[in-house]
């Protein structure tokens, strides 16, 4: 848990407090074993506070637009390998930081050969477990056989949720649940096509993917049945990192590799156009969705790959790691804030 989202429960924990206190004095009904009950008017408030807290991040990133400055305020160098970085989550004293090693790369084929562009390649999932200060803990090796390619991952306050994938689209995907206190791994279900992202709906219970690109999204329960499946409405960005917010909602960073004019190097030289897209999952609309044009050390835009978000009133803080091991600064933990209004 980052100190932003730290210092916003600390002060939801005194609205309470303070607000339960004032009431309390004004309007105490007793009942008839002589204790006493908070009147309607204290529930109220209660669950307007209570309400607000959950709600934070979602009211928050609804003020986010193209003219909200965003500083980065910090900057973690990991001093281990780190490879291809992708998905990260934080508990209250642990980084979660999921990344793929490339043993051999997959090349594409000239037609598709069963149903896959390309071949598996090979590779080494991996799930990083760190302390705050960015110190390795724990290096858990995750996947089988072509599946060895993590992705965006999710703390749903017990359990970081880890998608490990086939190196190509429409494929399969392990789904794994790595305990955040004592580590261990339960290897959940199995299911067709690359998801690279996943978040636990808290209200429903069960499990939210996205496809390669983020074209699909589906819905499971936790034995693998899929409830649900549908189309991504947005196709601004592929998502590549994701978190639940409260109430069913999902959201997601990402990127998409456009090609550049000629004059600066034509189709063989990308532009990264970075963004943050809120999704209703009741609804399945895109909520709220914007650009972001931040550059890590190595010249990716910042939300290119692992990305969490918190909200401490109006102040937002987001945590990227956009860089792999083998760049010119390797991994880096950045943070950026911002207050919207």
């Amino acid at each position: 848990m980052s100190i932003p989202r730290i210092q916003g429960i600390l002060t939801t924990a005194a609205t309470l407090v303070l607000a339960g206190s004032t009431i309390a004095g004004a309007f105490v009904s007793p009942q008839a074993d002589g204790s006493s009950q908070a009147t309607a008017s204290n529930q109220a408030v209660r669950a307007t506070n209570h309400h607000t807290a959950d709600t934070a991040l979602a009211d928050a990133f609804a003020r986010v637009d193209r003219s909200t400055v965003w500083e980065q305020t910090g900057k973690l160098k990991l001093d281990f390998p780190t490879f291809h970085t992708e998905g990260i989550a934080f508990t209250e004293d642990r980084i979660f930081l999921s990344s793929v090693e490339i043993t051999e790369p997959t090349v594409k084929y000239p037609t598709p050969q069963d149903g896959y562009d390309r071949t598996a390649g090979k590779g080494v999932g991996h799930l990083f477990v760190m302390d705050k200060q960015g110190n390795l803990q724990q290096d858990i090796i995750l996947g089988e056989g072509d599946m060895y390619h993590p992705g965006g991952i999710d703390f749903d306050g017990t359990n970081v949720w880890v998608p490990v994938s086939q190196y190509r689209p429409n494929s399969s995907t392990l789904i794994y649940k790595v305990n955040a206190e004592s580590l261990d791994v339960q290897k959940q279900f199995e299911v067709k096509d690359h998801f690279g992202g996943i978040v636990m709906d808290k209200q429903t219970g069960h499990l939210v993917g996205n496809t390669w690109g983020s074209r699909r999204f589906a819905e499971w329960n936790l034995h693998g049945k899929e409830l649900a499946s549908w189309e991504n409405p947005n196709n601004f960005i592929d998502y590549q990192d994701c978190q639940y917010v409260p109430n069913s909602k999902m959201l997601c960073s990402g990127i998409a590799n456009l090609p550049q004019t000629p004059s600066a190097g034509g189709t063989e030289a990308k532009y990264e156009l970075g963004g943050i897209a809120l999704t209703d999952l009741k609804t399945r609309t895109v909520i709220r969705d914007i650009p972001f044009q931040q550059w890590s050390s190595a010249g990716h835009v910042a939300t290119r790959n692992p990305f969490k978000m918190t909200a401490d009133g109006d102040r937002l803080t987001m945590k990227v790691a956009p860089d792999d091991g083998d760049e010119v600064n390797g991994t880096e933990i950045l943070t950026y804030e911002a207050t919207v209004k």
